[in-house]
């Protein structure tokens, strides 16, 4: 065999080595301010990993807020949903209500986004919810729309869905948007930060300020939740009812918190994610006929 021959196989061996690396890698993860956030705590140090005792991936320590990038194997323009995962605002439970969330959304064709944001609920954290984590969801959907052409996805069909202090930060986002800054020195910024459809989950707060212009909004939580979400989530529902603002609400009997996408749940929630995608199709937001 000669040189030439040894050398495109070694190339060959070393491309295949590369790809299947980059596969091994997982989808790419992406600062929010390739510069640093504003605001945030400088030589905060890397995110923690804490690992449960069912095996799942708990994050804290954020100063660096990013989105996980999960596109779907058929492109096409259609919705993305930036997908916000709970843990008190203290730590992120970034399986369940994080990266199992977005695969399950690309096998039926969506594009997903996992935001991590900054967390002020951690101990010793000077960071404020309605500041900080604010800032990091509002720059997801800016960014999203700003790249929905690289992408290929509609920049008229970004979502957000989030659970339990991911559902509240997904209200601040619903409540508390603008139109961008055309004049902005950062193309990003240009672009509005209104999510075009949202998805709370099991989630409470206080009276949101919703209107008109609220997004329309798909509503989820166990019937077994504690009083106070149970009671948020329907008081959300109808104070969009009463602004002729377009939602839907599920309540499971017999369901708590914290149910996410996991393989153990049981019974109706199990089918929580395909309603969801149901809805955005009632909607007009996704193509194709229900499921």
């Amino acid at each position: 065999m000669g040189k030439i021959d040894v050398g495109m196989r070694l190339l060959g061996t070393l491309f295949v080595f590369g790809m299947a690396a980059a596969r091994a890698e997982g989808p790419p993860k992406l600062p929010l301010w390739p510069a640093g956030a504003p605001g945030a705590v400088a030589n905060g140090g890397e995110e923690k990993i804490r690992i449960t005792e069912t095996g799942e991936r708990v994050v804290s320590n954020v100063h660096a807020p990013s989105l996980t990038v999960y596109l779907p194997k058929s492109r096409g323009a259609n919705a993305a949903v930036i997908v916000v995962p709970g843990g008190g605002y203290r730590e992120l439970w970034s399986d369940h209500e994080g990266h199992a969330v977005a695969k399950a959304l690309n096998e039926r064709g969506i594009a997903a986004f996992v935001l991590f944001y900054r967390l002020p609920g951690q101990e010793g954290s000077t960071y404020q919810r309605e500041i900080e984590p604010l800032a990091d969801i509002q720059r997801a959907i800016r960014t999203v729309r700003a790249r929905a052409a690289e992408w290929s996805v509609d920049p008229k069909k970004v979502g957000v869905l989030g659970f339990s202090a991911g559902g509240h930060l997904v209200m601040q986002a619903s409540t508390k948007f603008d139109a961008g800054d055309p004049a902005a020195a950062d193309p990003i910024d240009r672009f509005g930060s209104r999510p075009d459809f949202a998805a709370p989950i099991y989630t409470g707060g206080p009276d949101w300020k919703i209107d008109a212009g609220t997004p329309p909004m798909f509503i989820l939580c166990g019937g077994d939740d504690r009083p106070q979400v149970v009671a948020g989530m329907t008081q959300i529902y109808l104070a969009l009812r009463a602004a002729q603002v377009p939602a839907e609400l599920h309540l499971y009997d017999g369901v708590g918190h914290g149910f996410g996408l996991r393989a153990t749940n049981k019974g109706p929630v199990t089918n929580w994610l395909s309603q969801f995608v149901d809805w955005l199709r009632v909607r007009n937001i996704l193509e194709g006929k229900s499921t």
